[in-house]
């Protein structure tokens, strides 16, 4: 895990659900606002987050390239799930592992979650969120300060549940990006690909005229169910992506 240094997170503020409870819970650099049907156990929650970060922390000690690699790495056979998870979404979308790690974590979490009885679950990790609904959701997209996109949201149904969405941008935040996108936010049932995938589409936007081709590269990568690509004053979108006010 790099070091970064912290940045408040102020769209949490506009985070609302009247129906669901609210924790946040950092750990290091990890950072996550959790939203649950019922109160979480945030000492269950610490200790998860823990146990990930060790899992990939103790790999970068034996294989320093997995912190470091922009492309895809092969990891052990032996390597923790998460670590394989994360290897995975990676050569998918060829970028390098960490790319996924927001992604992963908030997932192999929410999984957690999920077998502990809860029904709805939203973790957003960075910006990056796995989500698992029980009735259709509001999720907002923040592409930057522009009155042109500051209420842009997407409505997730719950058949469409578990699900990530995770958002890349190469002007906000402190994530690697060799883009200028304003936001890449990817959707699919692999959060662990979201992340990645999002982060290998918005290094292929610099200008309008790289739009069509970033989104027919997110559409060839298997797993991906919907993008959504922001540069300016212009928008593309494909796949199960449903735009709401």
């Amino acid at each position: 895990m790099k070091t970064n240094k912290y940045q408040k997170r102020f769209y949490r503020d506009w985070a609302k659900s009247q129906d669901l409870r609210l924790a946040r819970i950092a750990v290091k650099e990890t950072d996550l606002q959790v939203f649950t049907n019922k109160p979480a156990d945030e000492v269950f929650i610490k200790e998860r987050v823990n146990y990930y970060r060790r899992n990939i922390e103790g790999y970068i000690a034996k294989d320093r390239r997995f912190l470091t690699a922009l492309k895809p790495l092969e990891v052990e056979l032996s390597a923790a799930p998460i670590v394989k998870r994360m290897a995975q979404a990676a050569k998918l979308a060829n970028v390098g592992p960490m790319a996924a790690v927001a992604g992963a974590i908030a997932e192999f979490l929410g999984r957690d979650l999920l077998k502990k009885g809860h029904k709805d679950i939203i973790i957003e990790n960075g910006g990056d969120i796995f989500i698992a609904a029980s009735k259709a959701r509001k999720v907002g997209i923040y592409a930057g300060k522009s009155k042109i996109w500051n209420r842009l949201s997407i409505q997730i149904k719950s058949e469409d549940t578990p699900l990530g969405i995770c958002t890349s941008s190469g002007k906000i935040g402190h994530s690697l990006s060799f883009g200028l996108a304003d936001a890449v936010t990817i959707l699919s049932k692999n959060a662990s690909l979201a992340d990645a995938a999002a982060t290998a589409v918005a290094n292929r936007v610099n200008s309008q005229s790289d739009l069509q081709k970033a989104a027919d590269f997110a559409k060839s990568i298997k797993g991906i169910s919907g993008v959504i690509i922001i540069i300016k004053r212009h928008l593309i979108s494909w796949g199960k992506v449903k735009f709401v006010k």
